[in-house]
């Protein structure tokens, strides 16, 4: 690891004074990624500044619309466990809690994971599907607004995670085939039934990371079954290879998790 500077920031505004005196700053939440990244000599910035001990980025509270707003700096382990998530997002709690192991559920965080947008992250998913919105200490962004590629998002340098808002949902599911090493998504699908209608949404497979399958939720409009969408294929060559399983490996996956994740609900 190459050497770096480290700030602990007790605030939002300590946070975006340090990355602007940084020459080269990095945001560290649960640095289940950065750090590891570092370690390899892959990653060499001057300055990190920890947000993971800004009280005002952690916490789960259910707003009077019964939209659940969650802290950039909870851990996924707290989500997978909120009695109000369970009750009104289950397939969020079911999703937090399949994310890795419990060493990684209790160190990595929501906006680590987002702002990282790996395109095996899991809830990148979630956030498409269930409509929500990004928050940050500039301005808010929905989430098909948020992502946009592989390890690509439309944060700023200096922006900062600040929250996640799900909105109220009838229902949801989630289903993935982890890489059996890593528990990474190698496909991994999010239903999701609400007030905008069914949308469904693929994390782990897509070269440009998370999207949505149209197709599917036209069918699932129509039928809310997983027969519904078991002949639905998504183009293989839009889909990752690699040592782990081929494109039309994935394409089949992103159908078969699909039909579990709605069979889930039926």
């Amino acid at each position: 690891m190459y050497e770096t500077s480290y700030h602990r920031a007790g605030s939002v505004s300590d946070a975006e004074a340090a990355i602007a005196n940084a020459e080269d700053g990095k945001f560290l939440a649960g640095g289940q990624t950065l750090i590891a990244t570092m370690k390899q000599r892959l990653a060499a910035p001057t300055d990190l500044i920890d947000l993971r001990h800004i009280a005002d980025l952690k916490g789960i509270a259910k707003q009077a619309d019964g939209s659940i707003r969650i802290g950039a700096a909870t851990c996924h382990a707290d989500v997978a466990t909120n009695e109000d998530v369970r009750t009104s997002i289950p397939g969020l709690a079911d999703l937090a809690g399949k994310i890795g192991d419990p060493h990684v559920r209790h160190m990595g965080t929501l906006g680590g994971s987002i702002a990282n947008n790996d395109p095996a992250a899991d809830y990148p998913a979630a956030l498409m599907a269930l409509g929500a919105t990004v928050e940050t200490n500039k301005r808010s962004l929905a989430a098909e607004d948020f992502f946009t590629g592989m390890f690509e998002t439309a944060l700023e340098d200096d922006e900062i995670v600040v929250a996640v808002t799900f909105p109220e949902c009838t229902t949801s599911a989630y289903a993935k085939f982890p890489n059996p090493a890593s528990r990474y998504s190698m496909a991994g699908v999010f239903v999701a039934k609400g007030d905008s209608g069914v949308r469904v949404a693929v994390s782990g497979a897509g070269q440009d990371g998370v999207f949505r399958v149209p197709e599917m939720e036209k069918a699932l409009e129509s039928q809310w079954s997983a027969d519904a969408v078991a002949n639905i294929k998504v183009p293989a060559e839009d889909m990752l290879s690699d040592i782990h399983g081929s494109s039309e490996y994935r394409a089949n996956l992103v159908t078969v998790m699909a039909k579990r994740a709605v069979a889930a609900l039926s």
